[in-house]
Protein backbone atom coordinates (compact mmCIF):
# COMPACT_ATOMS: atom_id res chain seq x y z
CA UNK A 1 0.00 0.00 0.00
CA UNK A 2 1.26 3.30 -0.48
CA UNK A 3 2.47 5.20 2.52
CA UNK A 4 1.10 8.42 2.00
CA UNK A 5 -2.53 7.08 2.56
CA UNK A 6 -0.69 7.19 6.06
CA UNK A 7 -0.99 11.17 5.84
CA UNK A 8 -4.51 12.12 5.08
CA UNK A 9 -6.39 14.29 7.25
CA UNK A 10 -9.92 13.20 7.36
CA UNK A 11 -12.79 15.39 7.84
CA UNK A 12 -14.65 13.25 9.85
CA UNK A 13 -11.78 12.03 12.16
CA UNK A 14 -14.60 10.79 15.02
CA UNK A 15 -17.19 9.24 12.16
CA UNK A 16 -18.17 5.18 12.77
CA UNK A 17 -21.30 3.61 11.43
CA UNK A 18 -24.25 4.76 11.59
CA UNK A 19 -26.93 3.32 14.29
CA UNK A 20 -29.46 2.88 12.43
CA UNK A 21 -26.87 0.65 10.11
CA UNK A 22 -26.02 -1.06 13.13
CA UNK A 23 -29.27 -1.69 14.40
CA UNK A 24 -30.87 -3.46 11.24
CA UNK A 25 -27.76 -5.44 10.46
CA UNK A 26 -27.85 -6.61 14.10
CA UNK A 27 -31.26 -7.16 13.62
CA UNK A 28 -30.80 -9.37 10.90
CA UNK A 29 -27.92 -11.19 11.91
CA UNK A 30 -29.75 -12.37 15.54
CA UNK A 31 -33.50 -12.41 13.87
CA UNK A 32 -34.99 -10.12 15.85
CA UNK A 33 -38.05 -7.79 14.83
CA UNK A 34 -36.75 -4.87 13.50
CA UNK A 35 -38.30 -1.76 14.89
CA UNK A 36 -35.20 0.57 15.03
CA UNK A 37 -34.76 1.66 11.46
CA UNK A 38 -37.19 4.43 9.97
CA UNK A 39 -38.78 2.06 6.92
CA UNK A 40 -41.72 0.28 6.71
CA UNK A 41 -42.07 -3.57 6.12
CA UNK A 42 -45.48 -3.21 4.23
CA UNK A 43 -45.49 -2.44 -0.01
CA UNK A 44 -45.73 0.61 -1.60
CA UNK A 45 -48.77 1.39 -3.59
CA UNK A 46 -49.20 -1.70 -6.80
CA UNK A 47 -50.38 2.04 -8.24
CA UNK A 48 -47.45 3.40 -8.19
CA UNK A 49 -45.01 0.80 -8.87
CA UNK A 50 -46.99 0.33 -12.16
CA UNK A 51 -46.47 4.32 -13.07
CA UNK A 52 -42.90 3.98 -12.53
CA UNK A 53 -43.00 0.67 -14.98
CA UNK A 54 -44.88 2.49 -17.47
CA UNK A 55 -42.69 5.36 -17.45
CA UNK A 56 -40.03 3.23 -17.53
CA UNK A 57 -41.60 1.19 -20.88
CA UNK A 58 -42.55 4.60 -22.19
CA UNK A 59 -38.78 5.28 -22.56
CA UNK A 60 -38.27 7.59 -19.60
CA UNK A 61 -34.87 6.03 -18.71
CA UNK A 62 -32.40 8.84 -19.83
CA UNK A 63 -31.40 12.16 -17.29
CA UNK A 64 -34.35 14.55 -15.89
CA UNK A 65 -33.56 17.93 -16.26
CA UNK A 66 -31.46 19.44 -13.88
CA UNK A 67 -33.95 20.79 -11.29
CA UNK A 68 -36.56 18.04 -11.79
CA UNK A 69 -39.19 17.40 -14.37
CA UNK A 70 -41.51 20.24 -14.83
CA UNK A 71 -45.09 18.15 -14.04
CA UNK A 72 -43.69 17.22 -10.99
CA UNK A 73 -42.20 20.49 -9.80
CA UNK A 74 -45.79 22.08 -10.55
CA UNK A 75 -48.00 19.50 -8.46
CA UNK A 76 -45.54 19.82 -5.59
CA UNK A 77 -46.42 24.04 -5.79
CA UNK A 78 -49.93 23.20 -5.93
CA UNK A 79 -49.63 20.83 -2.79
CA UNK A 80 -47.69 23.67 -0.74
CA UNK A 81 -50.14 26.15 -1.86
CA UNK A 82 -53.42 24.47 -0.82
CA UNK A 83 -51.86 23.23 2.19
CA UNK A 84 -50.15 26.17 3.33
CA UNK A 85 -51.37 29.53 1.23
CA UNK A 86 -47.83 29.64 -0.19
CA UNK A 87 -46.60 29.97 -3.78
CA UNK A 88 -43.67 28.47 -4.92
CA UNK A 89 -42.52 29.64 -8.23
CA UNK A 90 -41.91 25.84 -9.67
CA UNK A 91 -39.46 26.93 -11.92
CA UNK A 92 -37.12 28.73 -9.92
CA UNK A 93 -37.85 27.84 -6.11
CA UNK A 94 -38.33 23.60 -6.57
CA UNK A 95 -35.73 21.37 -7.18
CA UNK A 96 -36.32 17.34 -7.21
CA UNK A 97 -33.63 15.98 -4.77
CA UNK A 98 -31.96 12.52 -4.56
CA UNK A 99 -33.88 11.79 -0.71
CA UNK A 100 -33.92 14.49 2.20
CA UNK A 101 -30.59 13.71 3.52
CA UNK A 102 -28.87 15.01 -0.39
CA UNK A 103 -30.87 18.19 0.06
CA UNK A 104 -30.04 18.97 3.33
CA UNK A 105 -26.44 18.23 2.88
CA UNK A 106 -26.75 20.00 -0.62
CA UNK A 107 -27.77 23.10 1.21
CA UNK A 108 -25.59 23.06 4.17
CA UNK A 109 -22.79 22.71 1.48
CA UNK A 110 -24.59 25.96 -0.32
CA UNK A 111 -24.74 28.15 2.70
CA UNK A 112 -21.97 27.34 5.02
CA UNK A 113 -18.71 28.79 4.96
CA UNK A 114 -15.72 28.27 7.42
CA UNK A 115 -16.13 29.66 10.78
CA UNK A 116 -19.87 29.64 10.58
CA UNK A 117 -22.53 28.43 13.12
CA UNK A 118 -25.60 26.22 12.77
CA UNK A 119 -27.75 26.15 15.45
CA UNK A 120 -29.38 22.39 15.70
CA UNK A 121 -31.85 20.57 18.42
CA UNK A 122 -30.49 17.87 20.37
CA UNK A 123 -31.43 14.90 20.01
CA UNK A 124 -30.79 16.13 16.48
CA UNK A 125 -30.68 14.01 13.75
CA UNK A 126 -27.68 12.41 12.30
CA UNK A 127 -26.39 14.64 9.34
CA UNK A 128 -26.92 17.59 10.32
CA UNK A 129 -23.25 17.73 12.22
CA UNK A 130 -21.43 15.87 9.95
CA UNK A 131 -22.29 17.92 6.94
CA UNK A 132 -21.82 21.23 8.97
CA UNK A 133 -18.17 20.20 10.32
CA UNK A 134 -16.89 19.21 6.42
CA UNK A 135 -18.16 22.50 5.39
CA UNK A 136 -15.76 24.19 7.76
CA UNK A 137 -19.02 25.24 10.02
CA UNK A 138 -19.63 24.37 13.78
CA UNK A 139 -22.58 23.38 15.23
CA UNK A 140 -24.49 25.08 18.27
CA UNK A 141 -26.75 22.26 20.15
CA UNK A 142 -29.17 23.41 22.03
CA UNK A 143 -30.93 20.39 24.00
CA UNK A 144 -34.57 19.69 24.24
CA UNK A 145 -35.35 18.67 27.52
CA UNK A 146 -36.80 15.20 28.47
CA UNK A 147 -40.10 14.38 28.36
CA UNK A 148 -41.50 17.28 26.40
CA UNK A 149 -38.67 18.16 24.07
CA UNK A 150 -40.28 21.50 24.16
CA UNK A 151 -37.68 24.34 22.75
CA UNK A 152 -36.47 26.99 24.92
CA UNK A 153 -36.60 30.33 23.34
CA UNK A 154 -34.96 32.31 25.31
CA UNK A 155 -32.22 29.48 25.17
CA UNK A 156 -32.05 29.93 21.40
CA UNK A 157 -31.94 33.61 21.55
CA UNK A 158 -28.75 33.69 23.76
CA UNK A 159 -26.95 31.22 21.91
CA UNK A 160 -27.29 33.10 18.20
CA UNK A 161 -23.87 35.13 17.53
CA UNK A 162 -22.75 37.32 14.75
CA UNK A 163 -21.66 33.94 12.97
CA UNK A 164 -24.53 32.13 13.11
CA UNK A 165 -25.54 31.39 9.37
CA UNK A 166 -28.19 28.86 10.02
CA UNK A 167 -30.85 27.45 12.36
CA UNK A 168 -31.92 23.85 11.39
CA UNK A 169 -35.47 22.87 12.53
CA UNK A 170 -37.17 19.24 12.35
CA UNK A 171 -41.01 19.27 12.39
CA UNK A 172 -42.47 16.68 13.26
CA UNK A 173 -39.47 15.34 15.11
CA UNK A 174 -37.50 12.67 14.54
CA UNK A 175 -36.78 10.67 16.94
CA UNK A 176 -38.79 12.19 19.79
CA UNK A 177 -42.31 12.48 17.91
CA UNK A 178 -43.03 15.71 18.77
CA UNK A 179 -44.04 18.55 16.75
CA UNK A 180 -43.44 22.44 16.54
CA UNK A 181 -46.63 24.26 17.62
CA UNK A 182 -48.14 27.60 15.52
CA UNK A 183 -46.50 30.05 18.39
CA UNK A 184 -42.92 27.72 18.08
CA UNK A 185 -42.77 28.68 14.80
CA UNK A 186 -44.04 32.98 15.32
CA UNK A 187 -41.07 32.39 17.92
CA UNK A 188 -38.81 31.68 15.89
CA UNK A 189 -40.37 34.29 12.58
CA UNK A 190 -39.03 37.37 14.97
CA UNK A 191 -36.04 35.54 16.32
CA UNK A 192 -34.60 35.45 12.78
CA UNK A 193 -36.72 38.96 11.71
CA UNK A 194 -34.05 41.39 10.79
CA UNK A 195 -30.98 39.42 10.27
CA UNK A 196 -29.01 37.08 8.10
CA UNK A 197 -30.05 33.84 9.19
CA UNK A 198 -31.24 31.06 6.91
CA UNK A 199 -33.54 28.45 8.09
CA UNK A 200 -33.41 24.67 7.17
CA UNK A 201 -36.86 23.15 8.02
CA UNK A 202 -36.32 19.41 7.66
CA UNK A 203 -40.70 18.35 6.94
CA UNK A 204 -40.39 14.81 5.90
CA UNK A 205 -43.05 13.67 8.26
CA UNK A 206 -45.07 16.51 6.99
CA UNK A 207 -48.26 13.89 6.27
CA UNK A 208 -47.78 12.36 9.50
CA UNK A 209 -49.46 14.24 12.13
CA UNK A 210 -51.75 12.89 14.70
CA UNK A 211 -54.96 13.81 17.10
CA UNK A 212 -56.04 16.82 14.76
CA UNK A 213 -52.94 18.29 15.08
CA UNK A 214 -51.73 20.79 11.63
CA UNK A 215 -48.51 20.57 10.50
CA UNK A 216 -46.88 24.11 10.49
CA UNK A 217 -44.54 24.13 7.58
CA UNK A 218 -42.34 27.56 7.22
CA UNK A 219 -44.06 27.63 4.26
CA UNK A 220 -47.00 28.90 6.07
CA UNK A 221 -45.07 31.96 7.72
CA UNK A 222 -44.10 34.70 5.40
CA UNK A 223 -41.39 35.82 7.31
CA UNK A 224 -39.62 32.52 7.39
CA UNK A 225 -40.54 31.51 4.38
CA UNK A 226 -38.66 34.12 2.36
CA UNK A 227 -35.55 32.73 4.57
CA UNK A 228 -36.71 28.94 4.20
CA UNK A 229 -35.17 25.72 2.76
CA UNK A 230 -37.88 23.40 2.74
CA UNK A 231 -37.10 19.55 2.34
CA UNK A 232 -39.57 17.00 2.13
CA UNK A 233 -39.56 13.21 1.32
CA UNK A 234 -41.04 11.22 -1.30
CA UNK A 235 -39.98 7.73 0.56
CA UNK A 236 -41.32 8.80 3.56
CA UNK A 237 -44.66 9.75 2.09
CA UNK A 238 -45.15 7.23 0.18
CA UNK A 239 -43.42 3.78 1.40
CA UNK A 240 -40.24 3.28 -0.59
CA UNK A 241 -37.45 5.02 1.30
CA UNK A 242 -35.31 2.38 -0.64
CA UNK A 243 -36.66 4.89 -3.66
CA UNK A 244 -34.44 8.20 -2.38
CA UNK A 245 -36.57 10.78 -3.86
CA UNK A 246 -37.25 13.78 -2.40
CA UNK A 247 -37.46 17.87 -2.61
CA UNK A 248 -36.18 21.24 -1.81
CA UNK A 249 -38.37 24.48 -1.58
CA UNK A 250 -37.66 28.12 -1.27
CA UNK A 251 -37.16 31.20 -2.56
CA UNK A 252 -34.88 32.09 -5.52
CA UNK A 253 -32.15 33.64 -4.64
CA UNK A 254 -31.67 30.93 -2.11
CA UNK A 255 -32.42 27.83 -4.49
CA UNK A 256 -30.34 29.35 -7.12
CA UNK A 257 -27.24 28.82 -4.50
CA UNK A 258 -28.87 25.03 -3.55
CA UNK A 259 -28.94 24.30 -7.79
CA UNK A 260 -25.26 25.96 -8.34
CA UNK A 261 -24.10 22.98 -5.75
CA UNK A 262 -26.59 20.15 -6.92
CA UNK A 263 -25.96 20.29 -10.39
CA UNK A 264 -22.41 19.78 -9.00
CA UNK A 265 -23.11 16.36 -6.52
CA UNK A 266 -26.20 14.86 -8.31
CA UNK A 267 -27.12 16.59 -11.25
CA UNK A 268 -30.86 14.86 -11.87
CA UNK A 269 -32.18 12.16 -9.50
CA UNK A 270 -34.20 8.82 -11.39
CA UNK A 271 -36.54 9.94 -14.28
CA UNK A 272 -39.10 7.16 -14.22
CA UNK A 273 -40.13 7.54 -10.74
CA UNK A 274 -40.48 11.22 -11.00
CA UNK A 275 -42.77 10.58 -14.06
CA UNK A 276 -44.89 8.25 -12.00
CA UNK A 277 -44.58 10.62 -8.28
CA UNK A 278 -45.82 13.54 -10.75
CA UNK A 279 -48.99 11.53 -12.06
CA UNK A 280 -49.31 10.04 -8.54
CA UNK A 281 -49.46 13.27 -6.46
CA UNK A 282 -52.21 15.10 -8.44
CA UNK A 283 -54.67 12.90 -6.41
CA UNK A 284 -54.12 14.37 -2.69
CA UNK A 285 -55.76 11.14 -0.82
CA UNK A 286 -52.58 9.37 -1.77
CA UNK A 287 -50.83 11.78 0.90
CA UNK A 288 -53.83 13.45 3.41
CA UNK A 289 -54.57 9.68 4.11
CA UNK A 290 -51.43 9.16 5.99
CA UNK A 291 -52.10 11.07 9.51
CA UNK A 292 -54.91 8.52 9.94
CA UNK A 293 -53.31 5.69 8.63
CA UNK A 294 -50.34 6.25 11.03
CA UNK A 295 -52.29 7.12 13.70
CA UNK A 296 -54.24 3.65 13.76
CA UNK A 297 -50.82 1.89 13.75
CA UNK A 298 -49.42 4.21 16.98
CA UNK A 299 -52.82 3.36 18.71
CA UNK A 300 -52.30 0.02 18.40
CA UNK A 301 -48.83 -0.05 19.26
CA UNK A 302 -49.74 1.89 22.26
CA UNK A 303 -52.27 -0.02 23.68
CA UNK A 304 -50.83 -3.53 23.03
CA UNK A 305 -47.62 -1.98 25.39
CA UNK A 306 -50.31 -0.12 27.49
CA UNK A 307 -49.52 -2.97 30.63
CA UNK A 308 -46.02 -3.31 30.20
CA UNK A 309 -42.87 -1.40 32.51
CA UNK A 310 -42.09 1.42 29.66
CA UNK A 311 -43.16 4.93 29.95
CA UNK A 312 -44.10 6.69 27.20
CA UNK A 313 -46.15 10.01 25.91
CA UNK A 314 -47.67 9.15 22.69
CA UNK A 315 -46.11 10.32 19.83
CA UNK A 316 -47.46 13.61 17.94
CA UNK A 317 -45.83 13.26 14.67
CA UNK A 318 -43.79 10.85 12.53
CA UNK A 319 -43.65 7.36 12.70
CA UNK A 320 -41.67 6.64 15.73
CA UNK A 321 -42.69 6.30 19.61
CA UNK A 322 -40.11 7.08 22.36
CA UNK A 323 -40.51 4.46 25.13
CA UNK A 324 -38.89 5.20 28.33
CA UNK A 325 -36.82 2.22 30.56
CA UNK A 326 -36.06 3.85 33.98
CA UNK A 327 -38.40 1.64 35.91
CA UNK A 328 -36.74 -1.57 34.14
CA UNK A 329 -33.07 -0.40 34.09
CA UNK A 330 -30.47 2.08 34.48
CA UNK A 331 -28.29 0.43 31.97
CA UNK A 332 -26.93 2.61 28.84
CA UNK A 333 -28.87 3.00 26.36
CA UNK A 334 -26.72 1.89 23.47
CA UNK A 335 -25.31 -1.05 25.09
CA UNK A 336 -28.93 -1.96 26.46
CA UNK A 337 -30.25 -1.90 22.50
CA UNK A 338 -27.75 -3.89 21.55
CA UNK A 339 -28.44 -6.28 24.19
CA UNK A 340 -32.51 -6.66 23.78
CA UNK A 341 -31.47 -7.00 20.04
CA UNK A 342 -29.86 -10.22 20.92
CA UNK A 343 -31.21 -11.43 23.91
CA UNK A 344 -34.95 -10.27 23.68
CA UNK A 345 -34.94 -10.76 19.85
CA UNK A 346 -36.36 -6.73 19.07
CA UNK A 347 -34.78 -4.40 18.00
CA UNK A 348 -34.91 -0.32 18.89
CA UNK A 349 -32.46 2.71 18.34
CA UNK A 350 -30.74 4.85 21.40
CA UNK A 351 -31.72 8.13 21.56
CA UNK A 352 -28.59 9.17 23.40
CA UNK A 353 -26.66 9.14 19.44
CA UNK A 354 -28.51 12.22 18.44
CA UNK A 355 -26.58 14.18 20.75
CA UNK A 356 -23.20 15.23 20.94
CA UNK A 357 -22.47 14.40 24.70
CA UNK A 358 -23.74 10.98 24.40
CA UNK A 359 -26.85 12.65 26.83
CA UNK A 360 -28.77 9.41 28.06
CA UNK A 361 -32.35 10.01 29.46
CA UNK A 362 -32.69 5.90 29.65
CA UNK A 363 -35.00 6.48 25.83
CA UNK A 364 -35.26 4.09 23.36
CA UNK A 365 -36.79 5.28 19.48
CA UNK A 366 -39.42 2.05 18.35
CA UNK A 367 -40.69 2.55 14.84
CA UNK A 368 -44.27 1.53 14.41
CA UNK A 369 -44.40 2.21 10.39
CA UNK A 370 -44.60 -1.92 10.41
CA UNK A 371 -47.59 -4.44 9.60
CA UNK A 372 -50.05 -4.92 12.45
CA UNK A 373 -48.63 -8.39 12.98
CA UNK A 374 -45.27 -7.18 13.17
CA UNK A 375 -46.26 -4.68 15.74
CA UNK A 376 -48.27 -7.20 18.10
CA UNK A 377 -45.11 -9.36 17.64
CA UNK A 378 -43.18 -6.92 19.10
CA UNK A 379 -45.62 -5.66 21.90
CA UNK A 380 -45.35 -9.30 22.96
CA UNK A 381 -41.66 -8.82 23.40
CA UNK A 382 -41.68 -5.75 25.14
CA UNK A 383 -44.56 -7.06 27.96
CA UNK A 384 -42.66 -9.88 28.89
CA UNK A 385 -39.36 -7.19 29.91
CA UNK A 386 -39.04 -6.49 33.01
Amino acid sequence: MPTFLSNISSKLPDATTSIFAVMSKMAHEEQAINLSQGYPDFPSSPQLIELVTKAMREGYNQYAPMPGIFSLRGVIADKILSLYGAEYNPETEITITAGATQAIYTIITAMVQTGDEVVIFAPAYDCYDPAVRINGGKTVEIELKAPDFKIDWQLVKASLSERTKMIIINTPHNPTGTVMSKDDMKQLEDLVKNTDIVVLSDEVYEHIVFDGEAHQSVARFPGLAERSFLVASFGKTFHNTGWKMGYCAGPAALMAEFRNVHQYNVFSVNHPVQRALATYMKSSENYLSLSEFFQQKRDLFLSAIEKSKFSFKPSKGTYFQLLEYKAISNDNDIELAKRWTKEKKIASIPISVFYKQGVDNKYLRFCFAKSDETLMRGAEILNKID
